[in-house]
């Protein structure tokens, strides 16, 4: 087995990645490793407003996700500051894509050794015990992957 150097938390601010986040800043914290707390805006959501566009004058879809994007970087620090209490190392990301792929990529980028994700996630009834992002992550993941479930 190789040594846990760096552990990526897959995080939605659902209640579920947020156990996950929180389950997988004390593993850090034990094996002295850093966490990789990481959201992907839904690259749905950015196609849906540029739709959305279209039909509404002066709407501007940069704008609207410019400051989302800023407020899931804010909400991130806010996360991170309280997981790490001063003794961890913890970096954020925000990307922009289809979940899982961003995933991926970011996975091939970054090279953490562990992914850490809630067993659900934001997703809609269809994905009602395992969500489709954490499906594909089961399928997909080049590391292991661990599944943290709310009790």
């Amino acid at each position: 087995m190789t040594s846990i150097n760096k552990i990526m938390v897959a995080v939605d601010f659902s209640d579920f990645s947020v156990t996950a986040a929180e389950y997988a800043a004390k593993l850090a914290k034990d094996m002295k490793a850093t966490l990789l707390l990481t959201h992907v805006y839904n690259k749905r959501d950015v196609d849906m407003l540029n739709r959305v566009a279209t039909r509404v004058p002066d709407f501007s879809v940069k704008k609207y996700v410019d400051e989302h994007i800023q407020d899931k970087k804010d909400q991130l620090r806010n996360l991170a500051k309280k997981l790490s209490q001063g003794d961890l190392s913890v970096e954020t990301h925000v990307l922009i894509g289809v979940p899982y792929e961003a995933l991926l990529k970011e996975i091939a980028e970054k090279k953490p050794d562990l992914l850490v994700m809630g067993a659900k996630g934001r997703s809609n009834v269809l994905d009602m015990i395992l969500g489709s992002c954490a499906q594909k992550m089961f399928r997909h993941s080049p590391i292991p992957l661990l599944s943290i479930r709310n009790n």
